[in-house]
C-alpha cells in the first residue's frame, strides 16, 4: 500500500516476498507471507534474480522460520535486535512496570480525554487533523517521513486502516493518533504511525498507548506486536562474534544517533515476549553497506539519512 516494494507472488498467489531495489541489491522486506512451500520456492527466486541482474540479495528483518533456507543459500546470519511482542490473553495495566501507563490513563480521562476507534470508513471527518498533528511532530522530530519498513503520513494509505485517537470529550481535540494493524483471525494487533501533538498534554502517547493494550485485550487479540527493538540481545562476551560487540557497544553508546537502549526499555515495561530478528546477507557481503542501504530504503537516501 505505501508503493515502495516490488513484489514476487508466487504462481497460485498463494504467497509473496515484498524487496526493494538500490541500484547494488535486492533487499527484502523480512520473510515471504503466506504459504510455506511456496515462501520457500520465492527465496530462491528472488535470489536468482539479483544473480540474473548482477546484484547481491539481502534479506532483512527476518525471524527463525526461514533460516535454514537462507544457510543452505549460503547466507551469514546476523542478529540485528529483538521484537516484542505482548501476550494479551491474561494482560492488565496492573504492576509497578505499567505505573506510567496507568496515571497517564487515569488522569486522560479526569482531563476529559477519550479514547475511540475510528473506523476506516469514517477516517475522512478527521484527517485534517491528523495531518496538523503529523506535521507538528514531523516539525520537533526535525525528520521526514520514512518508507519501506515503516509508514509515512499519506491520505491515500491511511485511509485503508482504523485508528486509535485519543480525543477531548468537549473541544474534540485530538492530541494523539495511531493506525492500526490488524490480523482477520485477531492473532495478532500493532500499529505504524503514532504520533501525537507537541501543544498537547504530556501523558497523551502513554495514554494512547495504555489505552490501546487494554482495547486489544477486550477484543480478544492474541498479541500486540511492540515492533523491533534495534540491535538488542545482541552478546557482548569475548566469544561473541565482532558482529556482536559492534552491535551491543551502539545498543550502549548510541544515544548520539538513537535511543536504542531507551526504546528497548520502553517496550520491557509491558513485560513482551522477545524473539530475535535476523538480517540475512550473502557471505563475503559488506554488513555496514547492507544496513546503511537499509537505511536509505527506510529514510529515504542520503538526504533522509542526515536528518
Amino acid at each position: 500500500m505505501t508503493g515502495d516494494k516490488r513484489f514476487l507472488v508466487s504462481p497460485d498467489a498463494a504467497a509473496f516476498i515484498g524487496y526493494a531495489d538500490t541500484g547494488s541489491s535486492l533487499i527484502s522486506k523480512g520473510d515471504p507471507v503466506g504459504d510455506h512451500q511456496q515462501g520457500l520456492d520465492l527465496i530462491w527466486k528472488l535470489r536468482e534474480t539479483a544473480d540474473r541482474l548482477g546484484k547481491q540479495c539481502a534479506f532483512y528483518a527476518v525471524w527463525d522460520e526461514f533460516l535454514p533456507t537462507y544457510l543452505d543459500m549460503g547466507c551469514l546470519i546476523l542478529k540485528i535486535g529483538e521484537v516484542a511482542r505482548v501476550p494479551l490473553a491474561e494482560f492488565t495495566l496492573d504492576g509497578s512496570g505499567k505505573k506510567d501507563f496507568r496515571q497517564a490513563r487515569a488522569r486522560a480521562a479526569r482531563e476529559g480525554y477519550k479514547f475511540e476507534i475510528i473506523p476506516a470508513a469514517d477516517l475522512e471527518s478527521i484527517l485534517s487533523q491528523l495531518r496538523l498533528i503529523s506535521d507538528a511532530w514531523l516539525d520537533i522530530k526535525n525528520g521526514e517521513e520514512k518508507a519501506f519498513a515503516l509508514g509515512r503520513f499519506d491520505e491515500t494509505y491511511l485511509r485503508n486502516f482504523d485508528h486509535a485517537i485519543l480525543r477531548h470529550s468537549e473541544t474534540g481535540r485530538i492530541v494523539a493518533f495511531a493506525n492500526l494493524f490488524q490480523t482477520a483471525d485477531h492473532h495478532e494487533l500493532s500499529l505504524d504511525l503514532m504520533r501525537h501533538d507537541p501543544a498537547g498534554p504530556s501523558f497523551a502517547m502513554d495514554a494512547l498507548f495504555g489505552e490501546l493494550l487494554v482495547w486489544g485485550h477486550e477484543q480478544q487479540f492474541e498479541w500486540f506486536s511492540l515492533g523491533a527493538a534495534p540491535f538488542a540481545g545482541l552478546q557482548s562476551n569475548r566469544y561473541a562474534s565482532t558482529w556482536n560487540r559492534i552491535g551491543n557497544y551502539l545498543y550502549e553508546h548510541g544515544d548520539r544517533f538513537y535511543h536504542f537502549e531507551g526504546l528497548r526499555s520502553f517496550k520491557q515495561k509491558f513485560d513482551p515476549v522477545w524473539s530475535p530478528n535476523y538480517l540475512a546477507l550473502p557471505r563475503g557481503a559488506s554488513a555496514p553497506k547492507i544496513l546503511l542501504e537499509v537505511n536509505g530504503l527506510v529514510s529515504g537516501g542520503m538526504r533522509g539519512l542526515l536528518k
